[in-house]
């Protein structure tokens, strides 16, 4: 596509001034020209300080998709709510990063990924740990081949006390979930895409309400509510893959835990493995002696991403404009996002029903 591409703003909150907003307007590919929000104060804020001459603003997220000169629309609203926008964007000829997860029930995020096979317009999901430097570092040594089979892994989305207490994280109508579906995703996107497996058999799952109910309790973002902490205050789940593969994920907002690690993974593999705690290592063994690398992430970068900056955000956003630009398949895929969402959801019914989850039954 030639000129520049034109942004449309669904959801002004916390998410599009911290991750979106900035990495767009530091994109020389793109303009934002419409901002919506349900709060017209934010978007007004919003296109104050990141919009295009004669951006508009919205309060009705159908108005500004009938705007036929936007391209792409950015779904940054409660999980409740972006399959039905995300949809609605589509169908509108719009191509959509909607933030993730991909939606509150693998039935909507079916619903999602028809919708963009019918329209022929692109989807992606807002997985930005992907294109950190440690991430892409791993992903490049599993695509060599260089651990073998990975056949165990672990998933780690854990804080001791840092519970979200703004916007409607609290709550589970809205979200579906807490930790699990917040900071579980990241965890669970990173570990499936490094080992290339999107095939589940069966998953087990526990969720805990343990810690939500304590007043005034210790919490980086200053005590919670008790009686708005409907979610989970933390969740586990035991997930096994066609191929005999297993993945043990672990989500927090507030564990009785030192070890605390968020959007990373432990790989074990038949000829290595890896983790991320305390920066990327590898482990295995070498004529006869077992040996751990530490890899230097200072310098260097991605081959998809000619810009100055290392954030992952900016990186994210190159490679989700570049894909429309240039008619490419996205490095998030929903297919792939589809999966995170159909084992998040497993996790929550194997928690309620007690019983294990089987796919394809």
């Amino acid at each position: 596509m030639s000129g520049l591409l034109r942004v449309g703003i669904i959801g002004c909150g916390g998410i599009a001034n911290g991750k979106h907003l900035p990495a767009l307007s530091k994109n020389k590919h793109v303009e934002i020209v419409a901002f919506c929000d349900i709060e017209e104060e934010r978007a007004a804020a919003a296109q104050q300080q990141y919009g295009s001459e004669g951006s508009r603003i919205y309060t009705d997220y159908k108005e500004l998709l009938l705007d036929g000169s936007i391209d792409i629309v950015h779904v940054l609203t409660p999980n409740d709510s972006h399959s039905f926008i995300t949809i609605d964007s589509l169908e509108a000829g719009k191509h959509v990063m909607c933030e993730k997860p991909m939606a509150k029930t693998a039935q909507e995020g079916r619903a999602m990924l028809a919708a963009a096979k019918r329209t022929g317009k692109k989807l992606s999901i807002g997985y930005n740990n992907r294109f950190r430097p440690d991430s892409q570092h791993l992903k490049k040594v599993c695509e060599k081949g260089a651990l073998g089979d990975i056949y165990y892994a672990k998933a780690h989305a854990i804080r001791r006390r840092a519970v979200p207490t703004w916007g409607v994280f609290l709550d589970e109508e809205k979200q579906g979930g807490g930790p699990l579906i917040d900071i579980g995703t990241h965890a669970l996107d990173l570990t499936l895409w490094m080992m290339d497996n999107y095939k589940p058999v069966s998953v087990t799952g526990s969720v805990f309400h343990k810690l939500g109910s304590k007043e005034n309790a210790a919490n980086a973002w200053g005590p919670w509510d008790p009686a708005k902490f409907t979610v989970e205050d933390s969740a586990v789940g035991f997930i096994k893959m066609e191929n005999g593969a297993t993945i043990s994920l672990e989500a927090s907002w507030a564990l009785n835990s030192l070890d605390i690690d968020e959007a990373k993974c432990t790989l074990c593999g038949t000829e290595g493995g890896a983790d991320m705690k305390g920066g990327l290592r590898f482990n295995g063994e070498e004529e006869g002696r077992l040996y751990v690398k530490e890899v230097d992430l200072k310098a260097g970068g991605v081959a998809f991403y000619d810009g100055a900056s290392a954030k992952d955000i900016d990186v994210e956003c190159a490679a989700w404009i570049d894909a429309v630009r240039f008619d490419r398949e996205p490095i998030v895929k929903p297919e792939q996002a589809l999966v995170v969402t159909e084992i998040l959801e497993a996790i929550y019914t194997s928690a309620r029903t007690g019983e294990t989850v089987y796919f394809g039954r």
